[in-house]
């Protein structure tokens, strides 16, 4: 993505239209929208090709974008768990890993970055009834090795709106819903985290079309990301007019639940009713 909205803004400074790139490459006029949405693969030909065309001499530039290309092309840690996820994931985790800012409205269930181990092993075998045992470790292993973002030495900043309901929809017995509500109260301490609960009491709010995620990243050139995952797809919105609008419910929704203070006193006292 970072390398394809260089790309872009490399054409767009020379006046040239994506049908005349794609022809410079061989190339169709979609592919070169596919390649600077970061949607394809590159070949170091077609980059250095593009550079070309849009005048780039200076070498070192040359080099930076170029390195840029190999990078993009080197599969991320997260592919050697392809096979137990579905097709559109591994785009998001990806995404996730890249992002400086993560923002989340969730209601269904805990966010897997926050959940525990025994409360994500349930939601998986939820997900995944008739898979195999060892599917389901895998995939479980995946969020485990998600969650260490959080805590690494770059963390992103992680805001979170969970509706109550995503708080009373058991997932396992009463201790793992019990263990996953303390470490909800105690991930929320930590300075990269902001965690509030949507209560009931509310009524209607602002997240009535459901879950979504809003990915920003350090590259000023990147723009954010809207995820919407669906039951066999999902979408990834990089439109402004999109994602001011999500943004703007995800404020509200914030405006709108108890500070994150409130909100650990609403897990502790759900807490105690568990």
């Amino acid at each position: 993505m970072l390398l394809g909205s260089q790309l872009r803004r490399l054409r767009e400074a020379r006046g040239i239209t994506r049908e005349a790139a794609g022809y410079s490459i061989r190339a169709s006029e979609s592919k070169i929208s596919r390649m600077e949405l970061g949607r394809v693969s590159f070949k170091t030909r077609d980059v250095e090709d593009l550079l070309t065309l849009y005048g780039i001499t200076d070498e070192a530039e040359r080099t930076s974008l170029l390195a840029l290309a190999r990078e993009a092309n080197v599969a991320g840690w997260w592919h050697s768990y392809s096979d137990v996820l579905p097709s559109w994931f591994p785009t998001y985790v990806g995404l996730e890993g890249a992002a400086s800012l993560i923002r989340v409205y969730e209601v269904q269930f805990v966010h897997g970055l926050l959940q525990t181990e025994e409360y994500a092993r349930a939601v998986v075998r939820r997900g995944m009834r008739g898979e195999s045992a060892a599917d389901i470790e895998k995939r479980v292993a995946l969020r485990l090795e998600r969650q260490k973002y959080l805590l690494s030495e770059n963390a992103p900043e992680f805001h979170i709106v969970l509706d109550e309901a995503a708080l009373r929809r058991p997932y396992g017995d009463r201790e793992v819903m019990r263990g996953q509500l303390q470490h909800l109260i105690d991930v929320s301490e930590r300075p990269n985290i902001r965690l509030q609960v949507m209560p009931f009491g509310f009524g209607g709010h602002s997240g009535e079309s459901g879950a979504f995620t809003l990915l920003s990243f350090p590259e000023s050139d990147l723009s954010d990301v809207v995820y919407l995952e669906q039951l066999s797809s999902a979408l990834y919105l990089d439109k402004a007019e999109d994602v001011a609008q999500y943004e703007s419910a995800l404020k509200e929704l914030q405006q709108d639940s108890p500070g994150p203070d409130e909100s650990r006193d609403l897990l502790r006292g759900l807490l105690q009713l568990s």
